[in-house]
C-alpha cells in the first residue's frame, strides 16, 4: 500500500522531464518518469531516466555547495568598517547580497529557477537512501547488464543492510556465472571511510607507515566532507510542525533566529553523518579526535616525533586534559627540546573554535528562546553549558550512575524465588559483567519429558523435522514455539502435559532471571523457542566453523571497529538472554563468551539438563555455541524485554489455548463425576467376571492424582 502510495504521489509529480542545453532538469521530475517507466517495463528507459535523475541529484548538491562557497567569498558579513555604517545595515545589506548571489549563481548553473528543484521530503529521503539503485538493479538486469546491475544493486545493499529482498539478490548474483567480484563495488562511496577503515586496519596489524598514510588521507577527506555538508545546511526553513496559523507565525527577528538555529544544528550534526558508515545509524564516537589519537601512536612508532607532538597537541584541543596525552607531550618535549614549538594543526584549530562558536550560540538560543539540542560531541567542555541546562545534563548524568549501580547492586542478589536452585557461576567467576549460571532449575524427568515433546513433534511433521542449521552445514536444526507445540497438543500429536510443560518451565526461567537481574522491574517473553541441533555425522570431517557464529543479541557486531550497533536487523528491544538445557548426552556445542573482538574468549558454560545459562543481551556479552561434532543438543531458547509493545504474541495464544484446555477438562470432569453417580447406587460397584475391580479410565480419574514434580510450577 505504501508503494502504492508513493508511486501515485511520483506520478501526479511528474510531467514531460524535456531537457534543453543549459537547464538542470529537476531529479523529483526524472525519477518519477523512470519510476513509471519502470512499472510499464521498459527497461532502457527507465535505466536512463533514474541515472539521469541520480545525476541530476548529485549536481544539483553540488551546485548549491560550490555558489555558497562561491557567495561566502564574494559578499561577506560585516566587511565594510563597522563604525561607517549602522550595524543593520551592515548585516542586512550583506544578507541581501549573498541572496542575490546565490539566485544569480544557482539560476545561471541550474537553467531555471532554483524552487524548481525544491522536492519533496519522501523524495528527498529516497535519494538519502539510495532508493533510485533499487530499480535501476532490476532494470539493469532485465537488459542481461550484469555488471551494472550487480554494482546498482551492491551500492543499495552497502546504505540498507536490512533489506532482505535485496540481502537474497546479492546471493544469487554472486552464484551467477560472469559476475566478478569487482562488480560488487559501492557507486556512491564515501573516500573518508574507505581511507579509515584501510587505516585502521593496518593500526591493528601494526603497520604503521601504512597506517599514518590511510589515515591521514581519512582525516582530509573527512574534513572536506564535513564542509560539503555544511554547506548544505543552508537550504530553506524545515517546519517539522503542522503549518501556522497567520497571527502565530513569527516576527523577523525570531524567524531569522529561529532558521539560523537550524542552520548551526544541521552543521554541528555533520559530524555525525560523516562518522557514520553507510547502512548503518549509529555514528563512530570522536571521530575526528580519534584519528588524531590514532596517528599520534603511529608517527611516534615510525619515529616521526614532531608530526606525533602536533597529532597529540591537536588531541588536546578536544580533552585539554587528558592525562595520557599530557604525558606525551611532556616527553616529546623532552625529545625535541624545550625551544621548540609544538603546535595543534591550523586545520583542527579552526575547526574546533568554529564549532565552539556555533555550540555557544545554540546554548544560548535553548535557554533563552526553547528548543533542545542534542550535542553530538563528547568533548563539549562544561562550561559552555549553561548553568541552568546544566542541572539537568547532571539529573540524567545522575540517573545514569543510579542506574549503574543499582545493577552492579544486583549481582549480589538475594534469594531465588524457588527452594533448591543453586548459583553455580556469577559475573565475576565468568570474566564479564551480567551473566549467571543457575542449576537444578529442571529435573531429570522434566527433561526427559520436554526430549519426548521434541521427538514426538518431529513425527508429528509440523516443521520441526529437521533442516539444515542456518549457521552451518554440518548440522540439522529443529525448533517449536510454545504456539506450534500447544496446537500439536490440540490435534493431539503430542501430550498436553509435555507442551504445558513447556509454557511452565520458560516461565520458572524468566521468574528466576527477573528476579536475579531486575527485581521489581517486569521482564516480558521476547521470543520463546525449543531447538534440538543434531550433528550430521558424514560431514565432520575436517570442520572449522561453529554450531552459532559469536554475536550479540540486541546489537550487530563490529569487531573491527570495535563497536555492537544498535540498529535493525538487530533485535534492539532484547534485554536479557537465557538458555535453559535440556541434555548433555552429544559432544561439543558448549556455550562461550568472548571479547568484542569475537575471538578472545572469557568464559565457557557445558550443558547439562537443568543448567540454566543468563546475561544481558547488549555488547557486554558477545557469545556463541561451539560445534556438536556428535549427537543431538536440546536447549529452550529464552529472549526477554522490558518492553511490552514487544512482548510474545505466540505466548499470549498458547496460554489462551492452555486455558480453554483447563475449562474443557474441568467441564468434562463434572459430566463424568454425574454420570458415575445417576449410572449406579453409591455402595455398588461393578465386578468383573474374576472378581477383581475393573481399572477403566473413568474409575481412575476419581482417584487422586498422583503429584508430578512439575507440579511445584
Amino acid at each position: 500500500m505504501a508503494s502504492l502510495r508513493r508511486l501515485c504521489l511520483l506520478l501526479l509529480a511528474a510531467s514531460a522531464a524535456a531537457t534543453s542545453a543549459g537547464r538542470l532538469v529537476p531529479y523529483d521530475l526524472l525519477y518519477a518518469d523512470g519510476v513509471r517507466a519502470y512499472f510499464a517495463r521498459d527497461w532502457g528507459r527507465a535505466a536512463e531516466l533514474l541515472q539521469r535523475a541520480l545525476h541530476s541529484y548529485a549536481e544539483l548538491r553540488a551546485t548549491r555547495r560550490a555558489c555558497r562557497a562561491a557567495c561566502r567569498r564574494e559578499a561577506p558579513f560585516l566587511g565594510g568598517p563597522e563604525a561607517a555604517r549602522r550595524w543593520e545595515a551592515a548585516l542586512f545589506g550583506s544578507v541581501l547580497q549573498r541572496a542575490d548571489c546565490l539566485q544569480h549563481c544557482l539560476g545561471s548553473r541550474l537553467g531555471s529557477a532554483p524552487s524548481a528543484h525544491r522536492a519533496s521530503r519522501l523524495i528527498r529521503r529516497d535519494f538519502e537512501q539510495r532508493e533510485p539503485y533499487n530499480y535501476l538493479q532490476v532494470a539493469f538486469f532485465q537488459m542481461k547488464k550484469l555488471d551494472q546491475a550487480v554494482s546498482a544493486a551492491h551500492t543499495f545493499f552497502v546504505a540498507n543492510p536490512q533489506h532482505l529482498q535485496m540481502r537474497e539478490d546479492i546471493e544469487k548474483y554472486r552464484r551467477m556465472r560472469g559476475v566478478k567480484s569487482d562488480n560488487f563495488r559501492d557507486l556512491e562511496a564515501t573516500p573518508h571511510w574507505e581511507a579509515y577503515e584501510a587505516g585502521v586496519q593496518h593500526y591493528n596489524a601494526d603497520e604503521y607507515p601504512q597506517a599514518v598514510a590511510r589515515l591521514e588521507d581519512s582525516l582530509t577527506e573527512a574534513l572536506s566532507a564535513l564542509e560539503e555538508c555544511r554547506a548544505l545546511c543552508e537550504g530553506p526553513w524545515e517546519n517539522e510542525e503542522e503549518e501556522e496559523e497567520e497571527e502565530m507565525q513569527p516576527g523577523l527577528y525570531e524567524a531569522i533566529a529561529a532558521h539560523y538555529i537550524q542552520v548551526l544544528k544541521c552543521r554541528q550534526q555533520c559530524v555525525l553523518e560523516i562518522a557514520t558508515k553507510p547502512g548503518r545509524i549509529s555514528a563512530t564516537e570522536d571521530f575526528i579526535p580519534s584519528h588524531l589519537d590514532l596517528l599520534q601512536f603511529a608517527y611516534h612508532q615510525i619515529g616521526n616525533q614532531t608530526l606525533a607532538a602536533e597529532c597529540a597537541a591537536s588531541y588536546l584541543l578536544f580533552y585539554p586534559m587528558d592525562e595520557l596525552t599530557l604525558e606525551k607531550m611532556k616527553q616529546y618535549h623532552m625529545e625535541l627540546g624545550e625551544d621548540t614549538a609544538v603546535t595543534a594543526r591550523e586545520s583542527i584549530q579552526r575547526y574546533v573554535e568554529r564549532s565552539l562558536m556555533e555550540k555557544k550560540l545554540i546554548y544560548y538560543a535553548v535557554e533563552h528562546l526553547g528548543g533542545s539540542f542534542n550535542d553530538p560531541d563528547l568533548w563539549t567542555p562544561d562550561e559552555l553549558i549553561p548553568e541552568s541546562l546544566k542541572e539537568k545534563y547532571r539529573e540524567d548524568q545522575e540517573k545514569l550512575k543510579q542506574e549503574t549501580l543499582d545493577v552492579e547492586e544486583r549481582e549480589k542478589r538475594g534469594p531465588l524465588p524457588f527452594e533448591g536452585i543453586v548459583v553455580t557461576m556469577d559475573s565475576h567467576q565468568m570474566n564479564g559483567t551480567h551473566r549467571v549460571v543457575f542449576d537444578r532449575v529442571l529435573t531429570e524427568s522434566e527433561c526427559k519429558d520436554l526430549l519426548r515433546l521434541t521427538k514426538a513433534a518431529g513425527e508429528a511433521g509440523d516443521g520441526y523435522r529437521a533442516r539444515r542449521s542456518p549457521h552451518t552445514p554440518h548440522e540439522r536444526f529443529e525448533g517449536l514455539t510454545v504456539l506450534r507445540a500447544m496446537q500439536l497438543a490440540q490435534s493431539g500429536d503430542v501430550d498436553w502435559r509435555d507442551a504445558k510443560l513447556l509454557l511452565q518451565a520458560s516461565e520458572k526461567a524468566r521468574k528466576i532471571i527477573e528476579s536475579y537481574f531486575t527485581p521489581g522491574k517486569k521482564l516480558h517473553f521476547s521470543f520463546t523457542h525449543l531447538v534440538c541441533r543434531t550433528a550430521v555425522d558424514e560431514e565432520q570431517e575436517g570442520r572449522m566453523d561453529l554450531s552459532h557464529p559469536v554475536h550479540a543479541d540486541n546489537c550487530l557486531l563490529d569487531p573491527e571497529g570495535q563497536e555492537c550497533w544498535k540498529e535493525p536487523p538487530a533485535y534492539t528491544y532484547r534485554d536479557y538472554s537465557g538458555i535453559l538445557y535440556l541434555n548433555d548426552d552429544f559432544q561439543g556445542g558448549g556455550l562461550f563468551f568472548t571479547e568484542m573482538d569475537t575471538v578472545t574468549v572469557t568464559a565457557e558454560v557445558h550443558p547439562k539438563c537443568g543448567r540454566l545459562v543468563a546475561f544481558s543481551s547488549g555488547k557486554e556479552n558477545p557469545h556463541g555455541v561451539w560445534a556438536v561434532s556428535r549427537g543431538r543438543r536440546c536447549a529452550i531458547a529464552l529472549w526477554y524485554t522490558h518492553s511490552q509493545e514487544h512482548a510474545e504474541q505466540d505466548r499470549v495464544k498458547a496460554e489462551e489455548l492452555m486455558q480453554q484446555r483447563a475449562v474443557e477438562q474441568d467441564r468434562l470432569d463434572e459430566e463424568e463425576h454425574q454420570a458415575d453417580h445417576t449410572g449406579r447406587s453409591s455402595t455398588e460397584l461393578p465386578v468383573s467376571s474374576s472378581g477383581a475391580r475393573p481399572t477403566s479410565r473413568r474409575h481412575r480419574a476419581q482417584q487422586p492424582k498422583e503429584l508430578r514434580v512439575r507440579d511445584e510450577f
